[in-house]
């Protein structure tokens, strides 16, 4: 049997691939790589699997999940807190990416362990809010808002950019397979569809409030400039996680839809994404 020939184009794809991985890997984190296990939480091929293997999705969703997260003020205060978040904003981002990818595509005894760790995490933060209220980052309605608001950030970048023809049918098992994560971290309600993922939402916006600490985060997020990550870059992805807010965070947060400036965001943001997936053969 004649030996296949290598393709002509995989040492651009590995180039390509690298440079992403080395700017996710910048921050005061340990670098860890596993490969995709066939005994993972989720199958091959899933909605879960196939959302979460979108990095241009993803970095949208992420950051418009962070801009939802600081409007609940325990979420907020914990951040506040414990988080050395602008000491360290690429790391925080990439413990998170580290943890989606473990218990999405790592092995099910890697992703059960994260999961504890986390856990445990949160049941040391805790502390007071401002009017005198005690808050727990274990508090399962605090869990809750965080889990809703990534889930539903990191469907929308994945809507928006990769597959905006994704079936209704397929949202609501992405919903129902995230809600097994959000269940192990003792988040209580998590959506399993499209419609519970609407109604959490909407439920959630009297708990939701504004503040000068939040509109300041806000700004800080849009301003970090991610050592060897291109700033014409983080600028588009920035602008388009701002655009794909609902106007209620967007008006709490200070923050404005972008105008023209949303059109060639949007264009660059696609078009690396589409090369993304190329290179990682999705």
């Amino acid at each position: 049997m004649a030996t296949p020939r290598p393709d002509p184009l995989d040492p651009l794809r590995n180039a390509i691939v690298q440079q992403v991985r080395a700017a996710f890997n910048q921050g005061k984190v340990p670098e860890t790589r596993d490969p995709p296990s066939d005994d993972a939480l989720f199958a091959k091929d899933s909605p879960i699997r196939m959302v979460h293997a979108d990095v241009m999705g993803m970095m949208i969703g992420g950051i418009r999940g962070l801009f939802l997260q600081m409007l609940h003020p325990a979420a907020l205060q914990g951040v506040l807190d414990y988080s050395n978040f602008r000491e360290d904003a690429q790391g925080r981002f990439h413990r998170t990416a580290q943890f989606i990818s473990v218990t999405t595509f790592g092995h099910r005894d890697r992703a059960q362990e994260a999961i504890a760790r986390v856990n445990q995490i949160h049941r040391k933060i805790t502390g007071t809010l401002p009017d005198g209220t005690p808050y727990s980052a274990g508090d399962p309605r605090t869990l809750a808002w965080v889990h809703i608001a990534e889930a539903s950030s990191f469907l929308q970048g994945y809507l928006r950019h990769a597959r905006p023809d994704m079936p209704r049918a397929d949202q609501d098992e992405y919903y129902a397979q995230m809600a097994v994560i959000g269940r192990a971290l003792h988040a209580d309600p998590v959506p399993t569809s499209v419609a519970e993922a609407e109604a959490i939402m909407l439920e959630f916006r009297q708990e939701l409030t504004t503040s000068k600490e939040a509109r300041e985060i806000a700004q800080f997020v849009l301003a970090i400039r991610p050592q060897g990550f291109p700033a014409a870059l983080q600028q588009a992805i920035a602008a388009e996680a701002v655009m794909l807010l609902p106007p209620f965070a967007r008006s709490m947060l200070g923050l404005h839809r972008p105008g023209l400036t949303a059109l060639p965001a949007r264009a660059t943001t696609r078009a690396l994404g589409r090369t993304l997936r190329w290179a990682m053969r999705q």
